[in-house]
């Protein structure tokens, strides 16, 4: 057994210097934990925020779309209303390609149908459809992130293309700081069937954020920035902390390559390429017509 001595560990009491190389050795560790990974977000830094796009970021799907299941419901339009539309945007994206006339065309069609109606009636009908469809598709993970920041003292907003009406209802419920979203002219409270501008999309939402940060005295190298699409590359390029979430394949690509982090929080590995994303597009388009045929009937 004596040659088995090896094995057994023996008892020595620490002397000064193991305990000074095994302090050195933790230190160096934490040290090294702290480089790689530095506390995010900042506590109390009131020059930082963060910014959310909306669609597969914060919610899952499209949230005209779930406001288009909404009306829906309330039979304030036909399947084959929806139905039509919807197959020709889903050309245009399996296609690969969107004619800006088409999309202009299309644009000033539901704009001229809002036209007359009060903004309140869609804030009102808003409210309603995030109980019945949205609330429930709240992404957890990306939830905590936007909490993060507030719990650090930081304004969180969300940014999207949706209206502004219906971006700020979903702020509202989620304790966020506020929306940026596609603005409709009203005068008066009442649709004037214009845009101011464009809607926010891709460099819009960028310009939209840079504003914001402007007016806010906010300084963008520390604030944040969360998305799913390579649509908002513009936005996420502005930030000090762009993140991927749930990000599409060209997103994903972009992301690694400069070494952005990336957060993916759905099930299936294949939502990671086109399914997601593609079949949101859709829906989008589809659930702003639907909202605009609603309003129309209703108005007649």
């Amino acid at each position: 057994m004596a040659a088995l001595g090896w094995l057994t560990p023996r008892r020595r009491s620490a002397t000064a210097r193991s305990v000074l190389a095994g302090e050195a050795s933790a230190e160096a560790a934490r040290k090294d934990v702290f480089e790689q990974e530095p506390q995010f977000p900042v506590h109390g830094d009131d020059l930082a925020a963060a910014f959310f796009d909306l669609d597969n970021t914060v919610m899952q799907g499209a949230a005209l779309f779930h406001f288009g299941r909404g009306l829906y419901k309330r039979k304030f339009f036909e399947t084959r209303e929806l139905a039509r539309f919807a197959w020709q945007q889903a050309w245009f994206r399996l296609a690969g390609v969107e004619d800006p006339e088409h999309m202009q065309e299309a644009r000033d069609s539901a704009l001229s149908i809002v036209k007359g109606h009060r903004v309140a009636e869609l804030q009102s009908i808003g409210e309603e459809i995030y109980d019945e469809y949205m609330a429930e598709r709240i992404w957890p993970g990306t939830r905590a992130l936007a909490q993060a920041h507030l719990d650090a003292g930081q304004r969180v907003w969300l940014v999207t293309a949706a209206p502004v009406e219906i971006a700020q209802v979903i702020a509202r419920r989620l304790g966020l700081t506020g929306a940026l979203g596609t603005v409709a002219e009203s005068i008066d409270g009442i649709y004037t069937g214009k845009l101011v501008g464009e809607p926010l999309h891709g460099p819009a939402k960028a310009e939209a954020v840079r504003a914001l940060a402007a007016a806010e005295g906010l300084d963008l190298s520390r604030c944040a920035a969360y998305s799913d699409s390579h649509n908002d590359i513009p936005m996420l390029s502005l930030v000090g902390h762009p993140y991927a979430i749930n990000p599409d394949a060209k997103l994903r690509k972009h992301a690694r390559r400069l070494d952005w982090r990336l957060r993916d929080y759905r099930t299936g590995r294949k939502a990671a390429k086109v399914g997601i994303p593609a079949a949101a597009g859709v829906g989008a388009v589809a659930g702003g017509t639907a909202a605009a045929i609603a309003l129309h009937r209703r108005r007649r």
